[in-house]
């Protein structure tokens, strides 16, 4: 997800979008414990999602 799109959602679409990607990256992770993933940039690619989500949370708040 790029940080453009991230920038145009709202608070409360960002905490809803990052329970999702956190599930989503916990799933990754798991499947690639099991058995290794066929995308595995898709984990990282997941990792820094979250990351970004964070970061505009965290600004957003910073400025209220």
């Amino acid at each position: 997800m790029k940080q453009a799109v991230i920038n145009e959602m709202t608070t409360e679409e960002l905490v809803v979008k990052l329970t999702k990607e956190r599930a989503a990256l916990a799933k990754l992770n798991l499947a690639h414990a099991v058995s290794p993933v066929e995308n595995p940039t898709q984990i990282r690619e997941t990792r820094k999602t979250v990351a970004r989500i964070l970061t505009e949370v965290r600004r957003r708040e910073l400025e209220a």
